[in-house]
């Protein structure tokens, strides 16, 4: 099977340490054929991701390790927004002459706030509310290709509030969806929660079966990993989700255009 992985950090974003080439690398070992790098990137002052990432360097660097393993992995470059729909003239002006081939969008913050932070002192159903509305908001007006750890808002609220109830965000997760398709927008089934105290990935199934039901066809597997060692992390595991809940194909991109893989 073509294993891709489209969801990984290195050095290039504030919160890793990776090497892309030490990343190449082990792709390679772990059977990988595809990684898209994906850095945090934002324009908001106010946001961690803010001012971190150069992106003239990040691109000389992919295209030297793209020669460099040219014959073994295919490297593309993407991007992950923080809050896109924010500013999005800002956005585009910055990084439509860029040469990249895809971007994902993420709600890492809510009113300039981390989602830790912001749930702290909210009620439970207010909070998950709150962020899926965030969401919808994103996926109605940003430019992007894929929406990035769906429910995200789940791994910061775990330990204090718990999980959330599908049914009970079930009419927002229809319409965050419907809108996403209507726009050409796919989600990914995000692997990172795996890796920790969720044991589930981000989205649940339960989305991604809604997802399939409501005609959603365009799909991505990333491992969101911020390590050399884990990339690739529960791919394997996610392409069997994905085939269970009814899905025949798993997307890449070129240049933003998606291209459908058969699994």
């Amino acid at each position: 099977m073509f294993f891709m992985d489209y969801h990984h950090h290195t050095n290039n974003s504030h919160d890793s340490k990776a090497i892309m080439e030490d990343v190449c690398r082990n792709a390679i070992d772990r059977g990988i054929k595809e990684i898209c790098f994906t850095e945090h990137f934002s324009l908001n002052p106010l946001a961690t991701t803010y001012n971190h990432l150069v992106l003239d360097n990040y691109l000389a660097e992919i295209k030297m390790n793209q020669h460099q393993f040219q014959d073994q992995l295919t490297i593309k470059a993407g991007i992950e927004i923080c809050e896109p729909h924010q500013l999005i003239n800002e956005y585009k002006e910055v990084l439509e002459p860029l040469e990249l081939d895809f971007i994902l969008g993420s709600v890492h913050n809510i009113h300039n706030m981390k989602l830790r932070t912001f749930m702290a002192d909210k009620e439970k159903y207010e909070g998950y509310y709150t962020y899926f509305s965030e969401l919808y908001e994103m996926v109605a007006t940003a430019d992007i290709d894929i929406i990035a750890h769906l429910d995200l808002m789940k791994r910061y609220a775990l330990s204090t509030h718990g999980n959330y109830k599908f049914q009970d965000h079930y009419d927002q997760l229809v319409e965050i969806l419907e809108k996403a398709i209507a726009r050409n927008i796919g989600i990914e089934v995000n692997t990172s929660g795996l890796r920790g105290d969720l044991q589930e990935t981000l989205p649940t199934f339960s989305v991604l079966q809604l997802y399939k039901q409501l005609g959603g066809e365009i799909l991505t597997i990333g491992s969101d990993s911020h390590a050399a060692e884990t990339v690739g992390s529960g791919v394997r595991e996610a392409y069997e989700m994905a085939k269970q809940a009814g899905f025949k194909y798993i997307f890449c991109y070129e240049k933003r255009k998606p291209e459908a893989i058969s699994i």
